[in-house]
């Protein structure tokens, strides 16, 4: 085959690469002939069939897998003679004149076709040494404490009825039944028998429990409703719906109780082991956090330091998959841009931004991880795996095997873990500074702050954003 570079612009390339029909000859009798070898033919002995009978039956389709093969091995010839990390699979333009195509099929006539890649930029690692960094470090407050343990307890808070005059009021819990239909016909989901419903929780859609506050035991009311536009059932969003509701009983709530009973009731003996465990889990929360500035400082100061092409296509893939998180955002909470006065536009050129920033820093990270030969053990990945797996409770299995059947989905698995160990790498080059703070300033949205994350200017942008990127804007490698 001859291999001639036609397009070196930036960090694309394109070769033409001509297959001769003399060499897609031999490569086509070399294949009948390893078939012939294998085929089983009724009326031919095993390794007897005639080749030219092979070629009538089989000429096309072996031929299909020749010039499967060709191109392969174009491709890595390619790659390996140039010396050339791709950023993403070869795109392969054949001839659009038909008679070519066939005439190559044939071994009649030559094969020219166009490879188009685009390649990585070439990263040359900056020095880091004169990077400071402030890692902010907070002491988990007795308050914090307090209220996490309030909150235990007013969600294992237990309930007493209040009698039949008793009038609902919000925070009472009822116990109810229901039957729910819309222009007059009942619908899945909209029936239900015994059902506890606290007043004021919300946990309910729209105006229900709002109307049923003053109810009393064994009254039956009509309740009028609508379901939300975002609704999760997309048979009922936008619905208006009746419910006749039956109050079976009203009870209101106990004394919030913070004692040994509280503790025994969350598997710990005492009272005093409880709050230990409590103030360990914020103090695993706060390292966390503090643990994101950090990194969110060090990515800071890695973007300053670098400036390549980037590869367009990457670009463009990372920035289609947040701007359709934003949609899906700006959608759930029935909100467009206008509303929150700026345009789509600016939007737009702000999580380009943003989408920029992340390819750019994958890439770094990337370099930077190959360079210091950083692994990622099996155990680790099992290790993570688990963990994710864990996150579906009685889909484990199925979790388990998706991603060891997947290696695009186990990849996702891989690419934080990687990411971290770099970080850990790199924070061991730069001087890091541990500053007390409090939990306010630990946790403080530093959207005022001017930083390499370009947040969006505007607030529909900064609402939207929230969701995908502000916990996962620097995870650059993913």
């Amino acid at each position: 085959m001859n291999v001639t570079e036609t397009l070196s612009q930036g960090l694309k390339r394109e070769f033409q690469v001509v297959l001769n029909a003399a060499d897609l000859k031999t490569r086509l009798d070399d294949s009948l002939q390893d078939l012939q070898g294998k085929a089983k033919i009724n009326g031919f002995r095993p390794g007897k069939v005639p080749v030219a009978h092979l070629r009538r039956l089989y000429g096309r389709s072996v031929m299909s897998d020749v010039l499967q093969n060709a191109v392969n091995e174009a491709n890595q010839k390619i790659v390996a003679d140039n010396n050339l990390k791709l950023a993403f699979e070869p795109q392969i333009r054949f001839p659009e004149n038909k008679d070519e195509i066939e005439a190559a099929m044939e071994a009649k006539g030559d094969l020219a076709f166009t490879v188009a890649l685009e390649v990585l930029p070439k990263i040359e690692l900056a020095d880091i040494s004169d990077v400071s960094l402030t890692k902010p470090v907070a002491e988990v407050p007795d308050a914090d404490v307090d209220a996490a343990l309030l909150r235990m307890a007013s969600g294992n808070r237990t309930y007493s009825p209040k009698g039949e005059k008793a009038k609902a009021e919000s925070g009472d819990r009822l116990i109810i039944s229901y039957v729910g239909t819309i222009d007059g016909n009942a619908f899945e989901g909209g029936t239900g028998e015994g059902i506890p419903l606290d007043l004021g929780s919300g946990q309910f859609i729209p105006g229900f429990e709002e109307q049923l506050e003053g109810a009393k035991q064994g009254e039956t009311r009509t309740i009028k409703v609508t379901f939300p536009e975002n609704y999760g059932a997309a048979h009922l969003a936008g619905q208006a719906a009746e419910f006749v509701v039956t109050v079976t009983e009203v009870q209101g709530p106990d004394a919030v109780k913070i004692d040994d009973e509280l503790a025994k009731a969350f598997g710990m003996e005492s009272l005093d082991a409880l709050r230990a465990a409590v103030s360990e889990q914020i103090g695993r929360d706060f390292q966390a956090q503090s643990r994101r500035k950090l990194k969110k400082g060090l990515l800071d100061a890695l973007d300053g330091k670098y400036t390549f092409e980037l590869p367009p296509t990457l670009v463009e893939q990372e920035f289609n998959s947040v701007w359709s998180q934003v949609e899906a955002d700006m959608k759930a909470a029935n909100k467009t841009f206008a509303d929150e006065d700026t345009t789509e536009d600016a939007a737009r050129a702000d999580y380009r931004k943003i989408a920029e920033r992340r390819v750019r820093l994958g890439l770094v990270l990337a370099e930077i991880g190959e360079q210091a030969k950083v692994q990622i053990s099996d155990d680790e990945v099992t290790q993570a795996l688990i963990e994710r797996a864990r996150q579906f409770p009685g889909q484990e299995k199925q979790v388990w095997e998706f991603y060891r059947k997947n290696p695009q989905a186990l990849a996702e698995i891989r690419a934080p873990i990687f990411e971290e160990k770099v970080v850990d790498h790199l924070l061991g080059q730069v001087k890091v500074e541990d500053q007390t703070v409090s939990r306010e300033t630990l946790y403080a949205d530093d959207e005022a702050e001017e930083t390499a994350e370009a947040k969006p200017k505007k607030a529909a942008a900064k609402k939207a954003k929230k969701a995908e990127a502000s916990e996962k804007a620097d995870d650059a490698s993913a």
